[in-house]
């Protein structure tokens, strides 16, 4: 798909990046029972737009965006040999639009944006039952690392 533009995202794209957000919880309650089955909420994306390390993402076709990501700089454990890394999140594609390569396009940008603050490391979380996902970051170049574990004891 060439006609894809990747853009940093902006006010105007509030209302789309709002529905993203349902459309990223939607699809991760299937990997996560302890979500809530309504009122979730994620991000506060209003004050995202504004934060100088935080660079969001959006890619369009034909005027209409149909993807989102973000890369946000944060400080790395003190025991790690970088002193920051870009955490990518929001990774979202309308499902019409998925399997054509446009989140690939997304991270790239991101990636991209991360290299000019001076960055050397991206990172990301993916539910570990999330195969198709852990596949095509794995094909980007990511690799698996730690798994998170944890226990209900209600």
């Amino acid at each position: 798909m060439d006609n894809i533009t990747i853009r940093k995202a902006s006010f105007e794209d509030l209302k789309t990046l709002l529905d993203f957000e349902q459309g990223v919880i939607d699809a991760e309650r299937a990997f996560d029972s302890t979500l809530k089955t309504h009122d979730a909420k994620y991000y506060n994306l209003e004050e995202m737009l504004t934060m100088p390390h935080i660079q969001f993402a959006v890619a369009e076709v034909n005027h209409e965006i149909i993807a989102s990501g973000y890369a946000r700089i944060e400080t790395s454990e003190p025991y790690l040999q970088h002193e920051k890394h870009a955490y990518l999140g929001f990774m979202y594609v309308l499902p019409e639009y998925r399997g054509q390569g446009i989140n690939r396009k997304i991270i790239d940008y991101l990636k991209d944006w991360a290299q000019s603050q001076e960055i050397t490391e991206l990172r990301l979380e993916v539910y570990f039952d999330n195969s198709p996902a852990i596949s095509a970051y794995e094909k980007f170049g990511f690799s698996r690392h730690m798994i998170e574990m944890r226990m209900s004891i209600k």
